[in-house]
Order: C-alpha cells, then sequence, then structure tokens
C-alpha cells in the first residue's frame, strides 16, 4: 500500500504585519532525521524570535511531535502539524521561522500565518507517492523485443534501461501488485521463453505510472 510524502527540500516565505515568516520542508525517514533537519533550521536562525516545528514520520503516522518554540500554546505548532494531516502526507518536517516585526497577530492571525506558511512549504516541495516495489530483469531473443515493447506500452509499464548483447535485457521497476500480472502476459507473450529475474524489492518513489528508485 503506498503513501504520500514530499517530493524534495523547499522553502517559501511572506511577510503578515512586518513579521516575516519562512516555512522550511523535508521528507525524513526517521524521527531523528526530522530532528537533525529542525536542528539545521535552528542553527541558520539563531537570531530568529521562533522556529516553530511539526512532523509525521511512518507509514501509519505513528509519529508525530510539534513545538510552539514560545508562541501562545496551540498557535503555531499545532497548525503545522494539521496543515501535514490535512495534505495526507507522512514522513514529513516542516520548520515555520518567525521574524517578529514589532505588531502582535492575536491567536487567530498567528493561526492563520503559521498555517501559511507550511502550505507555502509543501506546496513548494510537491508531493510524491512511496510503493513497494521490485525491479523485474527481463531476458530475452531478439526477436521477442518488439512484442515485450508492444505490451509494455499498452500496459504503462514504462522500460527503465535496455541493454543489448547477445541477447536482450529490459529493466521495469514495478508495484508489487502488479508483479505477477507483469510476468503472467510477458510469459504468456513469449510462450515462456523470457527468462524473469527479481531483484532490488523494496520502497520505491512513484509517479505518474512510473517508479523510481530515488527521487
Amino acid at each position: 500500500m503506498g503513501y504520500i510524502t514530499v517530493k524534495q527540500e523547499a522553502m517559501d516565505e511572506f511577510e503578515e504585519r512586518k513579521s516575516l515568516f519562512i516555512g522550511y520542508t523535508k521528507r525524513v525517514e526517521t524521527e531523528d532525521d526530522a530532528k537533525a533537519f529542525i536542528n539545521v533550521i535552528k542553527s541558520k536562525h539563531k537570531d530568529a524570535t521562533h522556529n516553530v516545528y511539526a512532523y509525521i514520520v511512518g507509514q501509519n503516522l505513528e509519529i508525530q511531535r510539534y513545538s510552539d518554540d514560545g508562541e501562545p500554546q496551540g498557535t503555531a505548532g499545532i497548525p503545522i502539524l494539521e496543515v501535514i494531516k490535512k495534505s495526507g502526507i507522512t514522513d514529513c518536517v516542516v520548520v515555520v521561522t518567525r521574524y517578529f516585526g514589532g505588531i502582535l497577530l492575536g491567536a487567530g492571525g498567528l493561526v492563520r500565518a503559521y498555517t501559511k506558511g507550511a502550505s507555502m512549504a509543501i506546496k513548494e516541495a510537491g508531493l510524491v507517492e512511496k510503493v513497494d516495489g521490485i525491479l523485474l530483469r527481463i531476458i530475452i531473443d531478439y526477436d521477442l523485443l518488439g512484442k515485450i515493447q508492444y505490451i509494455c506500452n499498452q500496459n504503462q509499464w514504462y522500460i527503465e534501461d535496455t541493454q543489448y548483447t547477445d541477447k536482450v535485457e529490459l529493466n521495469i521497476y514495478c508495484e508489487l501488485t502488479l508483479r505477477d500480472i507483469i510476468e503472467k502476459q510477458i510469459v504468456e507473450a513469449t510462450n515462456g521463453k523470457a527468462i524473469i529475474v527479481k531483484e532490488q524489492e523494496g520502497i520505491f518513489f512513484k509517479e505518474g505510472n512510473r517508479l523510481y528508485k530515488n527521487i
């Protein structure tokens, strides 16, 4: 089963009644990764009035943490956490840095500002799906290449790489849920002449119908 996270590290900023808000986000694998990123941002903005953060880690959202970092309780960290939840993502940390501009925003204004900072950072990062996948190495004779290419094109199975030696070897990253279907169609199309080797089972990133080992 797949789940959504941020595609890349990103930041964005805006000014609200003379206070500067800078939102940062990053994809993380563990709670230690999230804490490390928070410390990086805190170190970068030692002179900031507040470095508010929230993060969710785990496929089942099992780790959820936040900090108001001195802002009134419930006006900063929780709004950021809610943005992450409403975005439907996990394995993500968000830090919103504030440089106070001298004008108080009030509780409602703070909630809106930190919500906006988190939302802008996540939008800038983009989203990507993480799925259980596997690499299928398909080894065939040259006369079967056209058939395999046609089947892959019809089903939108992306051929990642093709190598030509005495045989033809095609590499396809696929979701585990599609593995048996792909194997069956290839075996039928080649009358059992294709050799299918399964490797690199693990977590992949998915955009559209294409899987990536790293992104």
